[in-house]
């Protein structure tokens, strides 16, 4: 059963001090071809990348995407890392050197057993975008139209993630 709007609002209610200056930085989702899922995220979805972080001793690399102008972008990498750690609402698509090359599958939460379920990214006009994104080749969960809640799609990334494309007027 779900909770009432007051229950939900009394649960919710009253930022405390202490986390008046917490913000949201980034989800991470782990990726097996850089060369495929930076494309996907650039190319189709239009984020920018705003910082790579090869970890030699973990023999891995963090892609961090997001909507950022290109000028708002610091160029000293202390001054980049300190900017990319303020921001709200990153993607960080982390590649396990050599997964590439391997049969594995990442778990994308929607399967049994379920968890994570999705990202969402807004934009203006769900039907424009989705027609955009058909002539691209992008796997469909979900068009507009499609099942009970219109006006919203789900696609997929390459590796099976959920994103669900809403518009400024999506209930």
């Amino acid at each position: 059963m779900a909770l009432s709007n007051e229950e939900a609002t009394r649960l919710t209610s009253g930022q405390e001090d202490a986390t008046k200056d917490f913000i949201f930085n980034h989800t991470m989702f782990r990726i097996k071809d850089p060369k495929i899922s930076l494309d996907f995220y650039s190319r189709v979805l239009g984020m920018r990348l705003l910082r790579k972080m090869d970890i030699e001793a973990g023999k891995f690399t963090n892609y961090f995407m997001g909507y950022e102008s290109e000028g708002d972008m610091p160029k000293g990498d202390d001054e980049r890392r300190i900017w990319l750690f303020s921001r709200k609402a990153i993607l960080e698509l982390c590649h396990n050197w050599g997964t590439e090359n391997d049969d594995s599958k990442y778990h994308n939460g929607n399967s049994e057993p379920r968890g994570f379920g999705h990202i969402a990214v807004t934009v203006p006009d769900v039907y424009k975008a989705c027609e955009r994104f058909e002539q691209l080749g992008v796997k469909f969960i979900k068009k507009p139209d499609g099942g009970q809640m219109k006006g919203l799609a789900f696609i997929q990334d390459p590796d099976g993630y959920w994103i669900e494309i809403i518009g400024p007027k999506t209930a």
